[in-house]
């Protein structure tokens, strides 16, 4: 069995990312897509008052729906940083007799940009295959401001001029997923704003918010 896996905060998981995993599953030839929900970031601060559990059952929610998705709790039950290192070990154990070959690591190319400065990233290239995929910045003239996440311990974080074929220092492969303008950020945003957003996050995650009541005001 291929596997990747797709981390980040989901805060709250949108249709980008479900298109994104579906995309690396159906162009790449992987046959189930790992959701990791981050459980505390060395790289951000992350912003509004939903929980870990709320982040990821919210996922779970999601993948339950399909076979071929499914949402890991690791990082958001292990104690201290979450360090994709040690994720990527774990997989590789929990996986190890139906593994086929290496598991490819999914990540947006604004993220990518600094790969360098995680923690033991050679040995995390090592380890998998990394897959890395175009991301659109705009936040479709909502004001987002209020509502970014916090890069700390020397992330810059967002979308720059980066040259992958000339300065990314390892393998990957790149992936011309397709577009949605649409991020975690504006999401929270418009929630916020009493805004509509029904239609950018699967409809599972949507009735999760509404019932609970998440990134209101």
């Amino acid at each position: 069995m291929r596997i990747a896996i797709l981390g980040g905060s989901f805060n709250p998981i949108h249709l980008g990312h479900d298109l994104l995993a579906d995309t690396v599953k159906i162009d790449l030839g992987y046959d189930k897509i790992i959701f990791v929900p981050a459980g505390n970031p060395p790289h951000k601060k992350l912003n509004g008052s939903v929980s870990c559990e709320e982040r990821f059952n919210m996922v779970k929610n999601f993948c339950d729906s399909t076979d071929c998705f499914c949402a890991e709790p690791f990082e958001i039950q292990k104690s201290g940083l979450s360090y994709t290192y040690d994720t990527v070990k774990f997989i590789l154990e929990k996986y190890s007799s139906s593994l086929d070959g290496k598991p490819g690591l999914i990540m947006g190319e604004e993220v990518a940009c600094e790969f360098h400065k995680w923690h033991k990233a050679s040995q995390i290239a090592s380890l998998t295959d990394l897959i890395i995929a175009r991301r659109h910045p705009d936040n479709n003239g909502i004001n987002v401001a209020e509502f970014k996440n916090q890069n700390i311990g020397g992330y810059v974080g967002g979308f720059s001029s980066f040259d992958f074929e000339k300065d990314f220092a390892f393998p990957f492969i790149m992936l011309e997923n397709p577009l949605l303008p649409v991020s975690s950020t504006e999401i929270r945003a418009r929630i916020s704003q009493g805004k509509s957003f029904r239609y950018l996050v699967p409809p599972e995650v949507y009735l999760y918010i509404k019932q609970k009541g998440l990134y209101q005001k």
